[in-house]
């Protein structure tokens, strides 16, 4: 998972602690697939924050779903993985919304994920993954092997959320919420995307 996608994904749940937060991953289009089974690594390399508070209106998630898949269409992306973050802290479980629309995303890509953001564990400091990752796999989703660390530079991306966090950049951090409330609002957040690079 690039550093970009992990950040992005933490600071829409710090913009809004006291709501359930979600959003897509997205990850570049792989000309040729590997037919090895699960294990290919796939690396997310950007984040889009779609919503907080009301999770499940249906319209309004078709209407993201629709812009943000031309938007991928536009930049060779796919969508990748589905991400949410419950409102009670200490609920890190994937609610049957969160397993439909990461369904949904199956559909379309075959190494599909669905991870949950687990608030309980996330700090100012990210000394750990503040998250859980899961797959397909027996017609089921599964968490993945905590041990198996989803990060190409752990210690990096790290750094670079604290900073962020630190900065309180999550102030200026676009949803899709947002977005719909003035179409001004740019939910690729370039913004933050410049942050993140300038900190790597």
């Amino acid at each position: 998972m690039i550093r970009q996608a992990y950040c992005k994904m933490l600071l829409h749940a710090a913009k809004y602690p006291h709501c359930a937060v979600n959003g897509l991953l997205v990850a570049e289009k792989q000309k040729e697939k590997k037919k090895e089974g699960h294990g290919v690594s796939v690396l997310c390399v950007d984040c889009v924050p779609l919503f907080h508070g009301s999770l499940s209106l249906a319209p309004m998630l078709e209407v993201a779903l629709s812009l943000i898949d031309t938007w991928c269409k536009e930049n060779k992306y796919v969508i990748a993985a589905y991400y949410q973050a419950n409102e009670r802290i200490k609920d890190a479980r994937p609610s049957h919304f969160a397993e439909k629309v990461a369904t949904r995303i199956l559909e379309n890509f075959s190494e599909a994920a669905m991870i949950i953001v687990d608030s309980s564990k996330f700090t100012m400091g990210c000394s750990a993954p503040a998250l859980s990752i899961y797959d397909h796999s027996d017609n089921k989703w599964k968490c993945r092997d905590p041990s198996i660390d989803p990060f190409e530079d752990w210690t990096e991306a790290q750094k670079i959320t604290s900073a962020l966090l630190e900065s309180r950049s999550y102030e200026n951090l676009i949803d899709f919420d947002n977005h719909l409330d003035d179409l001004r609002n740019d939910w690729t957040n370039p913004e933050i995307n410049k942050s993140v690079l300038h900190l790597c």
